[in-house]
C-alpha cells in the first residue's frame, strides 16, 4: 500500500513537471521583423525563424511585415514555409504607415492569422520585371495567371477573399486596414503587438489547436551576419556583377602574377557571388558557358588566332550570361541595363589583357643581354681589337673584327657573357 502511494506521488510530480515545461515552451511568442524588399536573404531569415520556433516549440510566430514587394521566387519559398509550419504563423502588417505590397500580399494571405495596424495598407500585387519595368506580351499574361492561381488557392485554403486577391494582382487594387477587414482579407486590426497577442489569445486554429498566450514571453529574432550579407547581395544583378568582377580579378592576377590586389579582390567577389548564387535559380549550362569563355580568353594569350578566340569568348560570355538565371518570374533574371554594360566592359577587359600578354610574348626583348643586340653605342676606349663602348646607359667591354677609334658609333651584333661584339654603325662606315 505504501509503495503504491509513493509511486502515485512520483507519477503526479512527473506530470506536473511535464505540464510546467510544456507551458513554458508553449507560452513563447517569436517575433520576426521584416522591413525590406523580399529577397532570398529574407526567405532564409524567415525559414530559420520558423524552424527555430518549431524546435522549442513556441506558441506562435509573429511576422511584423513592412515591404514594397520583391522577388517572386523568394515569396513562394516564404509562403511554402508558412503553410508547412507546425507552429501558428501570424502576419502583422505594422507599424503605422507600413504596407504589404506585391509579394507582401501573398505572404499575408498565407498566414494562419492576418492582421494590420491602423494606418497601413495592403495590395498592388501586379507583377513587374526587374527594376520595376512593365512585363509585356505573352510573358505578362503567363506570369499574372500563374500568380493569380497561386494566390486564389492560398486565400481559399485560409478562408479569405479570393476575388479581392485576384483584383489586387490583375488590377493592382489596394486597401486600407479597415477595407481589408471588411473585404475578409485580414482577420483583425491591432494597435500594437501586445494588442495583437491579446486578441488572438484563445483563438482556435484548424489543425493547430488553441493559442494559449497568457503572459507570454516575447522573443525578437535578429538577423545574423550571414542573413545580412545574403540580403545585400542576393539580387541576380548584384550576384552577376560580383561574379564578373571575381573572374576579371583572378584572370588579371593569373596573366600578371604578383599584382596581388586584383587577385585578392577577385577572390572575395567570387566567394560572395557563389554565396548569393546558392539561393538563386541558377542554370549550370550558363556557368559552363562562362567558364568556356574564360578558357578561350586564356588561349588567346597563347595562340595566334588573330582575334577569333576572343570573339568566341565574347559569344560564350553573352550566351552564358543570358542563360545564367532560369527563374520563371522576370525579376529573378538579369536586367538588360546591368547585363549589357557589364558584358561590354568585362569582354573589353579580357580582350585587352589577352592582347597585351600576347604582344609581350612575340615582341623583341627590350631588357637583358638579348635586348642589347642591335643597339647603337659609342666607343669610349679605342677597339684594337678590344676596348670599351658606352651602350644602353652602361659601359661595356667590347671587341671588334677591325680597329675602331674613339667616339665612333658602333652596333652590337652579339653578347657573350659580359663581352660585346660590335661593328661600325651604318652611318660611320666609309662610302
Amino acid at each position: 500500500m505504501r509503495a503504491n502511494v509513493v509511486r502515485g506521488m512520483l507519477a503526479a510530480m512527473l506530470l506536473i513537471g511535464a505540464a510546467g515545461h510544456a507551458g513554458a515552451e508553449g507560452n513563447e511568442v517569436f517575433i520576426i521583423r521584416v522591413a525590406d524588399a523580399i529577397s532570398p536573404g529574407t526567405a532564409e531569415f524567415i525559414h530559420h525563424g520558423i524552424k527555430t520556433a518549431e524546435k522549442l516549440p513556441a506558441a506562435c510566430i509573429v511576422i511584423e511585415l513592412d515591404t514594397p514587394g520583391g522577388l517572386a521566387e523568394s515569396m513562394r519559398k516564404i509562403v511554402q514555409d508558412i503553410l508547412a509550419s507546425s507552429v501558428p504563423v501570424v502576419v502583422y502588417v505594422a507599424p503605422a504607415g507600413a504596407r504589404a505590397a506585391s509579394a507582401g500580399v501573398m505572404i499575408t494571405m498565407a498566414a494562419d492569422i492576418a492582421a494590420m495596424a491602423p494606418g497601413t495598407n495592403i495590395g498592388a500585387a501586379h507583377p513587374v520585371g526587374a527594376g520595376g519595368q512593365e512585363i509585356g506580351g505573352t510573358m505578362s499574361e503567363k506570369v499574372v495567371n500563374d500568380m493569380v492561381a497561386q494566390a486564389k488557392s492560398v486565400a481559399e485554403h485560409r478562408g479569405r477573399n479570393p476575388q479581392w486577391v485576384e483584383r489586387a494582382i490583375r488590377e493592382s487594387v489596394s486597401a486600407t486596414e479597415t477595407e481589408a477587414l471588411k473585404e475578409n482579407v485580414i482577420d483583425l486590426i491591432a494597435q500594437d503587438t501586445d494588442d495583437l497577442i491579446r486578441q488572438i489569445n484563445g483563438r482556435t486554429l484548424a489543425g493547430k489547436g488553441s493559442l494559449r498566450l497568457d503572459a507570454p514571453r516575447k522573443t525578437v529574432l535578429e538577423e545574423d551576419l550571414r542573413a545580412k550579407i545574403l540580403k545585400a547581395i542576393s539580387s541576380p544583378n548584384i550576384a552577376y556583377i560580383l561574379l564578373m568582377l571575381g573572374i576579371a580579378g583572378l584572370y588579371f592576377e593569373f596573366s600578371h602574377p604578383g599584382a596581388v590586389f586584383p587577385g585578392v579582390v577577385g577572390g572575395i567577389c567570387l566567394v560572395l557571388a557563389f554565396f548569393a548564387l546558392q539561393t538563386l535559380p541558377v542554370n549550370y549550362a550558363g556557368i559552363m558557358l562562362i567558364v568556356l569563355a574564360i578558357l578561350f580568353f586564356i588561349m588567346e594569350m597563347k595562340v595566334a588566332s588573330y582575334g577569333l578566340l576572343s570573339v568566341a569568348g565574347i559569344i560564350c560570355l553573352l550566351l552564358g550570361s543570358l542563360m545564367l538565371f532560369e527563374g520563371e518570374s522576370p525579376e529573378s533574371r538579369l536586367a538588360w541595363g546591368v547585363l549589357a554594360p557589364t558584358l561590354i566592359l568585362v569582354s573589353g577587359f579580357f580582350t585587352a589583357v589577352a592582347f597585351l600578354v600576347f604582344r609581350s610574348q612575340v615582341s623583341a626583348p627590350m631588357t637583358g643581354s638579348a635586348g642589347l643586340v642591335g643597339e647603337i653605342g659609342v666607343v669610349k676606349k679605342a677597339l684594337a681589337p678590344r676596348g670599351k663602348v658606352f651602350v644602353h646607359g652602361e659601359l661595356w667591354n667590347a671587341v671588334a673584327a677591325t680597329a675602331i677609334a674613339e667616339n665612333v658609333p658602333v652596333r652590337v651584333v652579339k653578347v657573350t657573357g659580359l663581352l660585346l661584339e660590335v661593328e661600325p654603325a651604318e652611318e660611320s662606315r666609309p662610302a
